[in-house]
């Protein structure tokens, strides 16, 4: 890390432990500081801030509160310092520099499968469609870091299978590359108090729960107890004083609950800081194609979340309808692309397409291919930020770029072609268009008028 930056994280610890002596007054005056050396920059954003401290009736009063009571201090440091000097400041102007100097998308983050075995069999998972048995190694895992920090990448995140059955080499990493973030989506049942005091030592370690709504709908799909075995895992991470956060994934056949007012509310009392709601994707020879959610249900899920983290202390992310806060469509490595348990790099979480594998070429190689710069070359894939996928909203994109690179299935169960994946997502993407195509224009209106204003 650069002189500069270590300056930077030394004055944001410095900055963090004047707040820490009284909250309520020493707030203001780091927005103070702010303001007055902010050169003038981001205005909407510091006059955000301020509102929030400054009112103790704005719904996010006691969110900024909890960062200060409710978080080991060591931890909010770690993580606070990471993620704003490394991953955002330092990252995000060498990944610039990167995407410059080798013409093709330099990510953001890169999400990896450490393994593809998992303790639950959870109905439906995608994720089982690789089998059990495969694995990347520490070394893999580590060198993959490595490749990824040269580039500007400090955040990195676990998917699966289930993290957490590598857990031992999970903690070895956050170790190593204590400048990094890690967050981890996990079922949470393998997190016991040996682990949680691993995390609480390590500080830069975050789970993404997986429920998929009440008791009852988790243990559904889960099997029974893993409810509560969710419950214990999160009262024991928030007697350690530790960030977590929720993933759910939204269906038409759950999607009234999982995005209900009563389970939005449920999940700030168990003391979550962020949630993270996905849309069913049918990737797989056995998806479900009836569990995509209809453009109604979809629009009604849009509505919902807006409105809950505006009003309700608890940050939400829709992945698929927050597309124009990102300019689109992200994956190929234009924010973040996937390495699954066998090395293959694709280019989404979702997309299993891939000409590149990370055990015969380098990050930047693969960053380079005819499918990661297919992604380069076609992003944003819809003026329409409420069409952004080139899977589910515009398959044909999908078609034509997997034909053009020549890339391959990688899922190794039971290869599924492109023409399979995207005949799933032909309806879909019919029917949601003229959904999509009113919202946009309402958006466009709104922001419009505002700023005749």
């Amino acid at each position: 890390m650069s002189a500069m930056n270590t300056l930077k994280k030394f004055g944001l610890e410095q900055a963090f432990n004047y707040v820490y002596k009284d909250p309520d007054k020493n707030f203001i005056k780091i927005m103070d500081w702010a303001d007055k050396f902010s050169g003038g920059g981001f205005t909407t954003q510091r006059a955000m801030i301020r509102e929030v401290i400054s009112n103790p009736e704005h719904p996010y009063y006691s969110f900024i509160h909890r960062l200060v009571t409710d978080i080991d201090p060591h931890v909010m440091k770690t993580l606070v310092a990471n993620f704003f000097i490394n991953a955002n400041l330092a990252g995000w102007k060498k990944q610039d520099e990167c995407r410059e100097k080798y013409g093709c998308n330099i990510p953001w983050a890169i999400l990896l499968d450490p393994t593809s075995a998992c303790n639950l069999h959870c109905t439906g998972c995608w994720a089982a469609e690789y089998g059990n048995k495969l694995n990347l190694t520490y070394d893999e895992i580590d060198d993959i870091i490595r490749q990824g920090k040269e580039l500007g990448v400090y955040m990195y995140i676990y998917t699966g299978g289930e993290p957490l059955v590598r857990k031992k080499d999970l903690i070895r990493l956050c170790e190593k590359h204590n400048d990094c973030i890690f967050l981890s989506f996990t079922n949470a049942t393998l997190i016991d108090e040996d682990f949680a005091n691993d995390m609480l030592r390590v500080g830069n370690f975050v789970p993404a729960i997986s429920l998929e709504g009440f008791e009852t709908a988790t243990d559904g799909r889960r099997g029974n107890g893993v409810y509560q075995k969710v419950i214990k895992a999160i009262n024991l991470l928030r007697e350690k004083k530790l960030v977590f956060g929720i993933s759910a994934c939204y269906t038409s056949a759950n999607f009234e609950s999982i995005t209900s007012e009563a389970f939005y509310d449920s999940l700030i009392d168990l003391g979550a800081y962020f949630i993270w709601y996905f849309h069913y994707m049918p990737v797989g020879n056995d998806a479900a194609p009836e569990l995509l959610p209809t453009p109604a249900q979809r629009r009604e899920t849009y509505e919902r979340i807006r409105k809950y983290r505006a009003t309700k202390p608890l940050f939400a992310m829709d992945f698929q309808n927050d597309a124009e806060f990102v300019g689109g469509c992200i994956a190929g490595g234009r924010r973040y692309l996937h390495i699954n348990a066998n090395g293959d790099i694709d280019p989404c979480v979702f997309i299993h397409y891939s000409d590149s594998n990370i055990r015969e070429k380098t990050l930047l190689e693969a960053l380079q291919s005819p499918m990661m710069m297919a992604y380069h070359d076609g992003q944003p894939f819809n003026d329409n930020m409420y069409r952004p996928c080139p899977m589910l909203e515009n398959p044909q994109k999908l078609r034509e770029m997997v034909e053009k690179s020549g890339a391959h299935s990688t899922d190794l169960q039971s290869p599924e072609s492109a023409e399979h994946l995207c005949a799933k997502c032909d309806r879909y993407a019919e029917n949601w268009k003229p959904v999509a195509e009113e919202m946009w224009k309402e958006d466009q209106e709104r922001k419009a008028a505002k700023k005749g204003c």
